[in-house]
């Protein structure tokens, strides 16, 4: 069975945005681009929200191909191009997108099938509102946060809306130069 495993930025303090969104403080150097690109070149499918998937197209489909396009921007845009995008949503019920699969309604029984279909895992880059949804159903597998060195004290929280106790188990940790750790775990 498929796996989903959710990568996201996180502050010291459980924030992944600030209260308007803001990421300007998420520290990202090529170091950690190598690093989750690793992670990223394993799956086959993207998970995104609504605002996330539309923020992702309107950027690295063509962003590998600018003339000033770094390593990072070249490897992601391949990879974006390539695998096949999920959205989670409501707003874009019925569209017929290429290579994208909405899904709407009763969140269980479309990632149910989602991880049910022949591939390899499946990323969820980000998405706070979606991945709020997919925690309140205990439907993610494995967890990297990366946790940066910064106390923002408002924004987005990290966790929100958890029925019940999930149990976890560490798998790995990474320290960067940059200050951020990244922490590996999957529900055991």
């Amino acid at each position: 069975m498929r796996k989903i495993i959710l990568l996201m930025h996180s502050s010291l303090d459980g924030f992944v945005g600030g209260p308007k969104g803001e990421m300007n403080w998420i520290k990202i150097d090529d170091e950690l681009f190598d690093f989750v690109g690793k992670i990223v070149g394993q799956a086959d499918s993207g998970l995104y929200g609504r605002v996330t998937y539309q923020m992702m197209e309107s950027y690295w489909p063509t962003a590998g191909d600018k003339p000033n396009a770094s390593k990072h921007d070249i490897e992601h845009s391949q990879w974006y191009k390539r695998v096949d995008k999920v959205v989670i949503t409501n707003s874009m019920k019925g569209s017929k997108i290429p290579k994208v699969q909405i899904i709407s309604g009763d969140i269980n029984e479309g990632i149910g099938q989602l991880k049910q279909k022949e591939g390899k895992d499946i990323l969820m880059l980000g998405s706070p509102s979606a991945s709020h949804a997919l925690m309140h159903h205990n439907l993610i597998d494995e967890y990297w946060i990366f946790v940066n060195p910064i106390l923002l004290g408002v924004g987005i929280p990290l966790f929100k809306s958890i029925e019940a106790k999930v149990n976890l188990k560490f798998l790995a940790s990474k320290v960067f130069s940059s200050g951020v750790v990244g922490l590996h775990y999957e529900k055991s």
